[in-house]
């Protein structure tokens, strides 16, 4: 296989163009596909919200949504987003506004974002786990003025200065959502119930809020509202990018609904109406959202939501309602099959498994097949990809060790990551591009961070340095970026660097990514000391927790005299990492 520059039929010449360009010639990866799945899809011709609609008329009657034991059927969830629809138009919001999600995985996360998107507007995924700090950023960034907040949070938004934007903030109680058995467990007067209550809900209305169900209880289904367009935006998704600053991909209904399409095509096993997802993965990251949100819907699938991954919940629904397929990272399948084989619980009905955002050892490959008898197989992707462009098959033609072949109207070319425009040859390391529906439209008021990431005809740099075998599977070697990927999230060092260089006495600082022994990176950072300064590691830690998200929070923290540097002074942070390595 060469790379050559030709008129080719791609997905675009598909859709009734023809483009000169550089690819692999006769894209030959498409020998490894499973059988049944196209080259193409078709464009996408629904909108999100068409499409929940066309799932909600198929499968009226069965289970949308699994909390806690509590379900809610198709019929019941259109009912709701279409009164949390009206709700919101009641409040003013219109198309094009932006409306903020601040929610773990729950009922009423699923609802409000599909509610959102029914009347025109934009849906803006928050972690709510963030500091103050982290989302203040992205709400001075996106503007919204409505948001939908978790209850144990909501006093926080509430408590944005003026000059911030947001008019109204909605509170929500996720125990609603669950059975009422459950709900009364909660309000027990022991300490566990007392504990376990206290992490799901703050327990009272909170000042300067409307309450979710008191807002939804009083709205009435109005199903007539003019609904988005194709190319009309989605979703804003916070991303730390290419290029390290925290910043709102554009998503429109298009790259997501395609997505969802190449989902469907990449495992022919599925079927739909009858498969169980698991959302363990949170729906506030691109991969949760696509994966649970929007391909689960597009299946007419049962999802089973849970507000955060727990082995012992995770196992107890397994017994009562058996997952079919779930989307994961390495982590939790390993954590899964320990748990398992201790509480003599079988995982046999799981018989597809996808694994992103960081790499997937080939001992845990083993390991979960072994176990389940299904298949666990690697993906990549990004939140510029909505977030999947690559797979390995679903099938003998996998591959493990390798992110996979382009999902269908996927293209790809290795380029010099100084020169773009120059590609390189089979097995050379260079910069992977993307070309596909999925690919997102830019940076929200970005305009040269998009022109940075986006090139002339449609190419999304994705920073990361590959290789590309003769057959076309893509191995991951290093990450231009210098991004670090800790627990499948993203972490920018800058971030964490100006953190950290608020503290008294530190002088100096570089955060790097060092392999985990779970698998991904731990967020490392090398300090320099201030003069006369002594230093407590975890008393840092503590410090640092208070204005990032734990999952940023630096795991090992090491003293150095002096930071190498180029000759514009700029920290080298390929070079401090291998040196924390090499110590």
């Amino acid at each position: 296989m060469a790379l050559r520059t030709t008129l080719v039929p791609t997905h675009a010449a598909m859709w009734g163009r023809m483009r000169l360009m550089t690819v692999f010639d006769s894209r030959p990866w498409l020998a490894s596909y499973a059988e049944g799945v196209p080259a193409a899809i078709d464009p996408p011709t629904q909108t999100l919200t068409e499409m929940l609609d066309v799932a909600v008329r198929r499968h009226r009657r069965r289970v949308a949504l699994e909390f806690f034991g509590a379900e809610t059927t198709y019929a019941e969830l259109g009912d709701q987003v279409a009164r949390a629809a009206n709700a919101l138009r009641k409040l003013g919001v219109r198309r094009g506004d932006r409306v903020a999600i601040v929610l773990p995985n729950c009922p009423q996360h699923v609802v409000a974002f599909y509610a959102i998107l029914r009347i025109g507007a934009i849906a803006i995924e928050h972690n709510p786990l963030y500091t103050e700090r982290e989302l203040r950023h992205q709400f001075e960034d996106h503007g919204a003025t409505v948001a939908i907040v978790w209850d144990k949070i909501a006093a926080t938004v509430v408590g944005f200065p003026a000059d911030v934007g947001v008019a109204t903030v909605i509170s929500v109680d996720i125990t609603r959502a669950m059975p009422l058995r459950i709900r009364a467990a909660l309000r027990l007067p022991v300490k566990k119930a007392r504990e376990s209550r206290a992490a799901l809900t703050l327990g009272r209305a909170v000042t300067g809020a409307v309450a979710w169900s008191t807002l939804i209880d009083a709205a009435r289904i109005n199903r007539r509202v003019a609904g988005p367009e194709l190319g009309d935006i989605a979703v804003l998704q916070y991303t730390s990018g290419t290029t390290g600053s925290p910043k709102g991909a554009i998503l429109t209904h298009s790259n997501l609904r395609a997505n969802a399409s190449q989902g469907e095509a990449w495992v022919p096993g599925l079927r739909p109406g009858n498969e169980v997802f698991y959302g363990v993965l949170p729906m506030f990251h691109a991969y949760g959202l696509t994966l649970c949100l929007t391909f689960a819907m597009s299946m007419g699938a049962r999802l089973v939501l849970f507000p955060k991954f727990d082995e012992k919940l995770v196992l107890d629904a397994m017994r009562s309602t058996p997952a079919t397929f779930l989307p994961a990272v390495p982590p939790i399948y390993d954590r899964l099959v320990t748990a398992a084989e201790k509480k003599g619980v079988s995982l046999s009905g799981i018989r597809f498994a996808i694994s992103g955002a960081m790499n997937l050892p080939i001992d845990t490959v083993a390991r979960w097949e072994k176990t389940t008898g299904g298949l666990l197989v690697e993906g990549y992707g990004m939140t510029e990809t909505s977030p999947v462009a690559l797979g390995n098959p679903i099938g003998p033609s996998r591959r493990p060790g390798t992110v996979g072949v382009p999902f269908p109207s996927t293209e790809i070319r290795v380029v010099d990551p100084d020169d773009p425009s120059v590609d390189r040859g089979v097995g050379d390391e260079g910069e992977l591009l993307i070309r596909g529906p999925q690919v997102f439209s830019g940076y929200w008021n970005r305009p040269s961070e998009t022109a940075e990431t986006l090139l002339p005809g449609g190419w999304l740099r994705t920073g990361d340095i590959v290789t590309v075998s003769a057959d076309g599977f893509v191995t991951i070697i290093d990450r231009i970026k210098e991004l670090i990927i800790t627990g499948g999230f993203n972490v920018a060092p800058s971030e964490v660097e100006a953190v950290l260089l608020t503290h008294p006495s530190i002088a100096d600082v570089a955060v790097v990514g060092l392999p985990s022994k779970t698998g991904g990176e731990d967020v490392t950072a090398a300090v320099v000391l201030a003069d006369g300064e002594s230093f407590d590691a975890d008393a840092v830690r503590a410090w640092a927790k208070e204005r990032l998200a734990a999952y940023k929070v630096p795991r090992r923290i090491e003293v150095v005299e002096e930071l190498p540097r180029n000759i514009v002074g700029k920290v080298l942070r390929r070079v401090v990492r291998k040196n924390l390595l090499d110590h």
